[in-house]
């Protein structure tokens, strides 16, 4: 039987055609990706500008121009951002770095907003510094975009980043306090808090070293209701790591920096193993830890007291608190409107407390969507890590989700007393230079993760 000669043709043509489309979708997705981002990071820019000029017509009765050189630099420095993942990580995520942008700008707006109420306008005021410090903190992660090409280079230095971390964590030790912390670094009129890019480290070092070690820590244990424990031999990384968050709580007397530390080591140690033993001790060794420091601490014990019973010392330890919940209550659902509320009246309230002050003049609507902001930023985050082609980066991209996610929830359950007040930043939003620049480097990083993940059309179509 002679074979009909069109037959293979028509097969060929269609093998070609298929070809030709997977060859052009390849070509479009990054374009299509890094367009989507571009239009994402105008309007961030553009919220951010508008509830300054909302603030000063509000506040002054007329705009100014108080903001506009550092604004401007700030604005092109996130341009410069959007150009080096352009031609460096084309494939990365588009939703990243609008959200950290529009977050970064919300931040910057209120915090003039206080310092209109301060009078406090010009090249020295704290709004001014924090766009400049923005302004750092976003070229620092073009430089990361730039010089990290591939991100398995981070495995091979496992343990020279560990012990660069925990060398940050004691550099502290060796200043004065400020507002009774060791966590700060200063020299002159400059100051940095190396605890910020320890947390970074910290989460390369897990992730390392949990890949290196998993199938060690994942040997089964004994049950005891319904729950696997690891065996005794196992535990010598969680003792230690729970030494570690110990000594920076009685230290360096900061408890939310020793809540985040232990956080992300067990949340990161329970996605590396699977194992609900690993977070029942770990939870039940920090509870324990903290009962004790705070019978033995004053300081712990302080802010113990009034997360329980605010009202015991209105005018004293608990000042802060109250009046950030007095603001929040003020605000309502909607809010008094940008410039229209009370925010100074509550101490720190550019760094510790700027989410009542944000919750004041925004309302609990308000609220909800720097919230959801923050939601899809983590979930991003884990969806890298869930994508990721290697272990290592999937325990990476989730660790510095997790980072992100702990510290909104330290802070935010502080100010709302679900959890004893600490002294950690709001990622993006409060003011302060170092925690600024971390987390603009976790931007960068989850970016040149995200690149990583050779899915390009079901990027584009989930984006």
């Amino acid at each position: 039987m002679t074979a009909n000669p069109t037959e293979p043709r028509s097969f060929d043509r269609t093998r070609t055609s298929e070809t030709v489309l997977q060859r052009i979708t390849a070509i479009r997705a990054p374009r299509l990706l890094r367009g989507l981002e571009l239009s994402l990071l105008l309007f961030a820019l553009a919220i951010g500008a508008a509830a300054v000029v909302i603030i000063d017509l509000t506040v002054v009765g007329s705009p100014t121009t108080a903001l506009l050189p550092a604004g401007a630099l700030f604005a092109v420095a996130v341009i410069g951002l959007h150009i080096a993942v352009r031609f460096r990580a084309p494939d990365a995520d588009p939703l990243i770095m609008p959200i950290a942008t529009m977050l970064n700008s919300i931040g910057v707006a209120m915090i003039y907003r206080i310092d209109l109420d301060a009078g406090a306008i010009g090249w020295g005021s704290t709004s001014v510094r924090q766009l400049v410090w923005s302004t750092i903190a976003l070229v620092a992660a073009i430089v990361v975009i730039a010089v990290l090409r591939n991100h398995l280079v981070l495995f091979r230095y496992t343990y020279l980043l560990g012990l660069s971390a925990l060398i940050l964590l004691l550099l502290p030790m060796f200043f004065a306090p400020i507002q009774g912390a060791r966590v700060w670094v200063r020299f002159g009129e400059f100051s940095f808090q190396p605890g910020e890019i320890a947390k970074i480290l910290l989460a390369i070092f897990f992730a390392g070293y949990l890949v290196r070690n998993r199938d060690a820590l994942s040997m089964v244990g004994k049950k005891f209701l319904g729950i696997r424990f690891p065996r005794g031999r196992d535990l010598g990384p969680l003792i230690t790591f729970w030494l570690i968050a110990m000594g920076v709580l009685v230290f360096q007397r900061d408890l939310g920096t020793s809540l985040l530390y232990f956080g992300l080591f067990l949340s990161m140690l329970y996605l590396a193993t699977g194992r609900v033993g690993w977070v029942v001790l770990g939870l039940g060794l920090f509870l324990a830890g903290g009962i004790v420091a705070s019978q033995t601490l004053s300081y712990v014990n302080v802010r113990f007291v009034n997360w329980l019973d605010p009202f015991a010392d209105p005018r004293g330890g608990s000042f802060q608190l109250l009046q950030g919940l007095f603001g929040m209550a003020n605000g309502g659902m909607t809010g008094t409107g940008l410039g229209q509320g009370f925010p100074g009246d509550t101490p720190e309230a550019r760094s510790d407390y700027i989410i009542p002050s944000l919750g004041e003049e925004l309302g609990l609507i308000g609220l909800f969507v720097i919230l959801a902001a923050y939601l899809v930023l983590v979930g991003r985050a884990l969806r890298i890590g869930f994508a990721g082609q290697d272990d290592f980066g999937k325990l990476l991209a989730a660790g510095l989700g997790f980072a992100i996610a702990l510290q909104v929830f330290i802070v935010v359950g502080g100010v709302t007393r679900v959890i004893p007040l600490t002294g950690l930043t709001t990622p993006f939003l409060a003011a302060g230079g170092s925690s600024l620049v971390s987390n603009w480097i976790i931007v960068a990083l989850l970016l040149r993760l995200s690149n990583s993940v050779r899915n390009r059309p079901k990027l584009v179509i989930r984006a």
